[in-house]
């Protein structure tokens, strides 16, 4: 059984105990003649993921509504289908992305959106020895794991997004939320997202939960919902940088049905492309080229030059993995011919992170793969000389490590893994520490005194727990 954590959070929302929800139960029992005994234990199982019989879930609707002050549904408290009618991975499918397709509201869909953020904010800080153990969600595979990117690509659309609210949303608040995404961008880039994402789920549940809720019209909506998807994938970039890749994965699922209610085609390409990088990091080659074609095979609104770059980049490494040298190479020349296309005033602001130098370093990965050893040294080499934001250069110098020892420069390999780690102090991520620890591997896997002083060096950065 997986928590019931959309119950865990309208239990906390609505300041009812585990006792004071048992004793509510068992009295709209006896208004109806039913004998009920439930106590804090029976709360305790139905947190734990299991379902009570009868009418009680109904009862647990009633109860918790009343206290939020809204309507709340089975699917809403966690109880909407019938007991385990599906496995973990097919329940996450339809909970967390199902509302957001085809045929579902947009107030459903951010009414379940605004729980599992503030969800997510009661597990995101630091933990401690009093935290409650996060329940993170299962990482979607295969047909459910690219389902949204099909929705997002094809009809039906929303027709009218406007809401009614007791607070009226302006353009001034969707400046806002617009501001708060560069900041926390910059954030994650300099500071890494373990320690970026409890201030962005933060964000999101305080500040634009509320907005979405609020009262606004069509066109207000529409630029709601995009500035809202931003910060949704955000979020799920400092995910995936803390390695909670099931939960990333929820988060840019949120953002792209985001984008979609925005109309915005861009911006849902930009999404899909961070699901083709972290298709990539899971080892799914194939998922990675799909998801990818899906922007790339509809000219026009859904990319622009940076994205495009982009794509073609990471779908020749994946290529590459697949043993495919020609598909690789022709993703390589499309990647470099998109990238002198790039005028960065005419690019959404997501995209600014095709900064110079990534498609080299990915070509580099890609060639590194092929065991095209010369040209991947020229391309590592490019992109390390070129300037980049902190994350960026530790990324760089890291595959430039790479490629140095695999062509026999050890010297030049332990030089490049010493300014990785020094440009990696302060950075908490989890992901950089995983590219440290294999540069670490491979550097021992040579003789001689550099690489073993890199290797120690590495060593003892590593021993700052994050």
């Amino acid at each position: 059984m997986e928590p019931n954590t959309q119950l865990d959070v309208l239990l906390d929302q609505s300041g009812i105990s585990r006792a004071g929800l048992a004793v509510r139960i068992n009295r709209l029992g006896r208004e109806a003649d039913v004998t009920l005994r439930y106590d804090h234990t029976a709360v305790a199982r139905w947190l734990k993921g299991q379902r009570p019989r009868g009418s009680v879930p109904e009862l647990i609707c009633e109860v918790l509504g009343a206290r939020v002050g809204r309507v709340l549904t089975l699917a809403d408290i966690g109880m909407g289908g019938p007991p385990a009618s599906s496995s973990p991975a097919s329940e996450s499918a339809a909970g967390e992305y199902g509302d957001a397709g085809q045929g579902a509201t947009l107030g459903r869909f951010v009414e379940r959106a605004a729980l599992s953020w503030r969800s997510d904010q009661l597990h995101a800080a630091p933990v401690s020895r009093t935290a409650r153990p996060a329940a993170r969600p299962a990482l979607l595979t295969g047909a459910a794991a690219v389902a949204p990117v099909w929705e997002w690509e094809n009809p039906p659309e929303d027709l009218d997004v406007s809401h009614e609210g007791v607070r009226e949303v302006s353009e001034v608040d969707v400046a806002v939320l617009h501001a708060a995404r560069g900041h926390y961008e910059h954030l994650y880039r300099n500071a890494g997202g373990v320690v970026t994402r409890p201030r962005v789920v933060g964000f999101l549940t305080g500040a634009v939960a509320p907005l979405l809720r609020g009262g606004y019209d069509d066109r207000t909506g529409r630029e709601l919902c995009r500035a809202a998807g931003s910060l949704a994938a955000v979020s799920g970039i400092c995910a995936y940088d803390a390695d909670a890749q099931g939960l990333a994965q929820r988060y840019f699922h949120q953002a792209l049905r985001l984008g979609k209610a925005s109309g915005d085609r861009l911006f849902g390409g930009y999404v899909v492309a961070l699901l083709v990088n972290q298709a990539l990091f899971l080892g799914d080659n194939r998922r990675a080229i799909a998801c990818a074609e899906a922007v790339l095979r509809t000219p026009g609104s859904h990319s622009t030059p940076a994205l495009a770059t982009d794509l073609y980049a990471m779908q020749a490494k994946a290529y590459a993995r697949l043993g495919d040298r020609r598909g690789a190479h022709s993703c390589m020349g499309s990647a470099e011919t998109f990238s002198t296309r790039i005028r960065p005033e005419e690019e959404p602001e997501e995209t600014g992170y095709v900064e110079p130098g990534l498609v080299q370093v990915r070509l580099a990965e890609a060639l590194l793969v092929l065991g095209e050893l010369g040209a991947a040294g020229r391309y590592a080499l490019e992109a390390a000389r070129a300037p980049a934001h902190v994350r960026g250069r530790v990324n760089r110098l890291a595959t430039l490590t790479d490629v140095e020892l695999r062509s026999g420069s050890t010297e030049r390999a332990a030089e490049a893994a010493v300014r990785m780690v020094e440009y990696a102090q302060g950075i908490e991520s989890q992901l950089l520490r995983q590219r440290m620890r294999r540069a670490r591997e491979h550097l021992l896997r040579y003789p001689g005194t550099p690489v073993a002083e890199a290797a120690k060096l590495i060593e003892e950065a590593l021993r700052v727990p994050l």
